[in-house]
């Protein structure tokens, strides 16, 4: 069997001690990030029903899901929902099993509804959004269908992974995580549609947080004005948890007091405001998007967790990247790995299999190589298992 593993010395400026950096993270609300929660949900829902039906997850890829902005008159105190946003799935699925029909467009459209009502807790499903449901039908005939013990690529294709996160990478993250995880509870003012931006500068860290405001919450711009500060400062509080670098936080640096503009919206969402999402538009696997680090442009969300080794030796990447550094703590600086297919090969034979690693002072990569390379074959032969991570939701793809 030829996995093609290579490992070798990255002779490169380690992250931490490069002069600049800038990392962004869009949140779970932002357009771009719905149209990849709806693509991989639906990817999800469809790969589960094929389970539970034929014992297999049969060909699809719903990889393609257009977020169209709708319009609202936002105000202090709350405002109305004037014409619904559009959502449009697209993609391609089973649809027919020996001649029988499936529900698989039931299926999407009762998944994606489900995601946006546990994601975007201020949107009226049901009033402020038409979810339409384009999915291309092919059939297939299971019983003369033998099961291969091998599955075979998709597509020639590649994907990346990075370890470990520098500071500001985890400081982004965090934020956003916060913001839209436990400081729910306490400031439901601010909605769903984030994006964090941050930028390093030597040992200053700048974020910029965009979030969007729900105006029910929000009876007058004293009140506007009193919750950015107290996010500011839950921020803040938050980052020094990550780093001993100096940070600052901007929030809404758009807002004009005087002439009454205001990140204000009725849903906690900006897509009320015409602001239109795609799938791949936004973070990578990584769930952030790093100019400094190595990426792939692929959009991993919605393709299907089998044979597409766009999406799996993106996240398989990421898996053995994190490997490597914890398993030789203090030995390993920082690692880049790459993974490349050939349409029609198994999926754990790649045409190469690379892990560029920064070593420790005093380490030479001659002593970490054979573990290195041991470790990458391992989860090359494993990669079979990241298929029911992914369709568990034990994996993120942004």
């Amino acid at each position: 069997m030829a996995r093609n593993i290579y490992v070798e010395e990255l002779i490169h400026t380690p992250i931490e001690q490069q002069g600049t950096e800038i990392v962004e993270r869009k949140g779970i609300g932002h357009p771009d990030s719905v149209a990849d929660g709806l693509a991989e949900i639906v990817s999800r829902a469809l790969s589960k029903m094929y389970l539970q039906r034929f014992g297999r997850i049969l060909h699809h890829n719903t990889d393609q899901v257009e977020v169209v902005g709708g319009q609202s008159a936002p105000k202090f105190g709350g405002g109305v929902f004037l014409e619904p946003a559009y959502i449009l799935l697209v993609g391609r699925a089973t649809t027919m099993v020996n001649g029988e029909r499936l529900p698989y467009r039931t299926v999407a459209i009762q998944a994606a509804h489900d995601y946006l009502t546990t994601n975007c807790t201020n949107l009226n499903v049901d009033a402020d959004v038409t979810l339409d449901c384009k999915i291309g039908q092919g059939s297939v005939d299971l019983r003369g269908l033998y099961d291969t013990q091998k599955h075979l690529a998709n597509d020639t294709s590649f994907g990346v992974g990075f370890a470990p996160f520098s500071e500001l990478e985890t400081v982004v993250m965090e934020t956003e995580h916060l913001i839209n995880g436990p400081l729910k509870k306490d400031l439901k003012e601010v909605g769903q549609d984030i994006k964090v931006m941050g930028v390093r500068h030597d040992d200053a860290m700048r974020l910029t947080v965009a979030a969007a405001f729900v105006d029910k919450y929000v009876p007058d711009k004293d009140h506007y004005r009193s919750v950015v500060e107290e996010l500011r400062e839950r921020l803040l509080d938050n980052a020094v948890k990550f780093t001993d670098r100096t940070v600052k936080v901007d929030i809404n640096t758009g807002d004009n007091y005087d002439a009454g503009i205001f990140y204000l919206t009725v849903t906690g969402l900006s897509w009320e405001n015409g602001d239109d999402g795609s799938v791949g538009r936004g973070n990578r696997v990584s769930g952030l998007i790093t100019p400094y680090r190595p990426m792939s442009m692929e959009a991993a969300a919605g393709k299907n967790p089998v044979t597409h080794v766009g999406k799996l030796y993106n996240l398989l990447s990421f898996d053995i990247a994190d490997r490597l550094v914890r398993e030789h703590e203090g030995k390993v600086k920082e690692v880049w790995v790459r993974i490349v297919s050939q349409i029609g090969n198994p999926i754990d034979e790649p045409q190469a299999a690379t892990a560029q690693i920064i070593p420790e002072k005093g380490t030479h990569l001659s002593s970490l190589q054979r573990d290195a390379e041991a470790l990458i074959d391992e989860e090359l032969e494993k990669i079979y298992k990241l298929t029911e991570r992914i369709v568990d939701g034990k994996v993120h793809c942004f």
